[in-house]
């Protein structure tokens, strides 16, 4: 957890998703199927892909903002694609301001966790409950 802002929003308290992704591409086609799967009304979800100038890369300028933009007070799940995403993430909530507080970095397959974190964050669970849900996807098998 970090120090940080202020919650946006008012009475949507419902846990934010931000997804990290090194494609911005990646990140808002992943966004784009949690949120259509999770139906109706949903959670708080961002994607940070990519770099500012539309590389592949991560960009803690994309992820800080993205945090800011899902933030309703409930905490802030982040999941990442890869290794130097990870880095990234581990070197903003070390810094300790630059994330909203309540943020933490979820250990969870990008895609299924995404999906399992936007629906449980969308029936309204907590920061725990999602996080759980997210990393739960590591047990799904397809065989």
């Amino acid at each position: 957890m970090t120090g940080g802002t202020s919650p946006a929003g008012g009475g949507d308290r419902r846990v934010g998703i931000v997804l990290v992704s090194h494609s911005a591409a990646v990140a808002r086609s992943v966004a784009d199927l949690a949120q259509g799967l999770a139906g109706g009304s949903t959670a708080p979800v961002a994607p940070a892909g990519g770099t500012e100038d539309g590389g592949l890369g991560t960009s803690s300028d994309l992820i800080t903002a993205a945090a800011r933009q899902v933030d309703r007070g409930a905490g802030v799940a982040v999941l990442t694609d890869l290794g130097s995403a990870v880095l990234t993430v581990k070197a903003l909530l070390a810094e300790g301001d630059e994330l909203p507080d309540g943020t933490r970095l979820v250990d969870a397959p990008f895609v299924e966790g995404a999906v399992a974190a936007v629906v449980t964050a969308s029936a309204g669970g907590d920061l725990a409950a999602v996080e759980a849900a997210a990393r739960e996807a590591y047990s799904y098998r397809k065989v």
